[in-house]
């Protein structure tokens, strides 16, 4: 696979839906924001590294069909804002927040972290497509 980062306003990885994927997602998700002017350590690099290493890992965990892979998209809106979409097949299984009152259940605190860092995030269904986008903006000032 030959994989190769630019400077232009978007990036696109199909990845298979496995947790290497996904830790494969994350780690050349961190290279394009580098690549982009978002050194690495830095505040913006950071919270978008940890954003797709979040729905990446969703993504594998309630969204895995085997066979179909998963994409990501970090589409990046000039120097102040990255979006990030991660897309899987299953678009039944909707994320939604750890159940109120559940401090050990299992899931949902990776949205919290998402809503934490994000300007906003949501849902949205695939057009064309089976499944759903699980997306969020991130602010990313210079």
């Amino acid at each position: 696979m030959t994989t190769t980062f630019t400077t232009d306003t978007s990036f696109t990885l199909r990845f298979t839906a496995t947790p290497r994927g996904a830790r494969l997602a994350r780690r050349l998700a961190a290279h394009q924001m580098d690549a982009w002017g978002w050194p690495y350590g830095s505040v913006a690099h950071d919270a978008v590294e940890l954003v797709v290493a979040e729905l990446a890992a969703n993504a594998v965990t309630h969204g895995r069909v085997p066979g179909r892979d998963a994409e990501l998209r970090l589409i990046r809106d000039g120097e102040v804002r990255v979006r990030v979409e991660v897309s899987d097949v299953r678009g039944e299984r909707l994320p939604g927040p750890a159940p109120e009152g559940a401090p050990l259940a299992d899931g949902g605190r990776g949205l919290v972290l998402v809503a934490a860092l994000a300007e906003e995030w949501g849902v949205a269904r695939r057009p064309g497509a089976p499944g759903k986008t699980v997306w969020a903006v991130v602010g990313c000032p210079v």
